[in-house]
């Protein structure tokens, strides 16, 4: 069973996980959102009924 021989494949995993640790991780998490959301109220917004003419 050739799936069960672990020398390339974890060599490939390896490789794999230092490019991501080195390469893509720092860059995602130095990632800043151009506008910081804008913090909401509690209160309900004041709302009025509708006035329907044909009703």
């Amino acid at each position: 069973m050739p799936q069960l021989i672990p020398s390339p494949w974890l060599a490939y995993l390896l490789f794999s996980w230092v490019v991501f640790s080195v390469i893509v991780l720092p860059k995602v998490s130095t990632h800043v959102f151009p506008e910081a959301p804008a913090p909401q109220t509690k209160q309900a917004p004041q709302t009025e009924p509708w006035n329907w003419l044909w009703h």
